[in-house]
């Protein structure tokens, strides 16, 4: 039986920054991409995630299988001056490595999410996916989230344009 966990990561110990780009690199190839349609160079996914560290009002979870991290899902808070929508949270950057798929990790990294939203006392949790992700959508909707729009020209890969379907759901 494989060792799975979630946690909140606040500082990369030892090879948690290659074992994220590791994982995003193949999550990104396979077409889970968080925007990246092809993996960059390695010095600029490092830097991402180093960065990711230090964005105010960003939570970074990380989905571990047997000690190795597999995926990551970032809990976006709203901006100090965004008080009309004080009361809402957005997760992005959500993906598993093909290769830790089947181990439960993407619903239990979506729930870290939700759990750590609700113990902040937010209300609303948003996210928003391509429509040729389809096993993240499934997990959203198994989690219980709704569907309330699409965004037709959400993405554009290989010259054609891909749907966006924004989804949200009452903490």
């Amino acid at each position: 039986m494989a060792d799975t966990h979630v946690e909140r990561l606040s500082e990369f110990r030892g090879n948690d920054l290659a074992d994220l780009c590791d994982a995003a690199e193949v999550a990104i190839s396979a077409g889970g991409g968080f925007g990246w349609l092809k993996p960059p160079r390695r010095d600029v996914m490092e830097a991402y995630w180093r960065g990711t560290l230090l964005v105010p009002g960003r939570t970074v979870f990380v989905g571990r299988l047997d000690g190795v991290i597999a995926g990551s899902a970032q809990l976006n808070r709203p901006r100090s001056n965004a008080e009309a929508q004080s009361f809402t949270v957005t997760v992005s950057t959500f993906f598993l490595a093909p290769w830790a798929r089947g181990h439960s990790l993407a619903p239990a990294i979506l729930e870290a999410c939700e759990d750590l939203a609700r113990r902040e006392a937010y209300t609303v949790l948003n996210l928003d996916v391509r429509e040729t992700q389809e096993r993240a959508i499934q997990i959203f909707e198994e989690s219980g989230y709704t569907r309330w729009g699409v965004h037709p020209k959400y993405a554009r890969i290989d010259g054609e344009y891909v749907r966006g379907l924004y989804y949200t759901k009452d903490l």
